[in-house]
């Protein structure tokens, strides 16, 4: 599926159930980009990229009552 020109890619960091660790993935995609042991790492590592490429990044909740849920959405801009 080609990209379309102009749209706004889309990165998620998110906890895996499996072992517990950060993954850093892009919207529409199953591919994990990298994995972390950390949020702190994972959101730093994924801050850098959105800003390089002018994407958004969304935060995942990792437990509680909001587990799954957006915590935080940060636009980057510009390249």
């Amino acid at each position: 599926m080609a990209e379309k020109k102009g749209a706004t890619k889309v990165y998620h960091v998110s906890k895996r159930a499996t072992d517990g660790k950060w993954k850093v993935s892009i919207a529409g995609s199953d591919k994990v980009i990298k994995l972390f042991n950390t949020k702190v790492e994972a959101e730093e590592y994924c801050e850098q990229m959105a800003k390089n490429q002018g994407a958004t990044l969304l935060v995942h909740n990792s437990k509680g009552a909001n587990k799954g849920k957006v915590t935080s959405a940060k636009v980057k801009g510009g390249k």
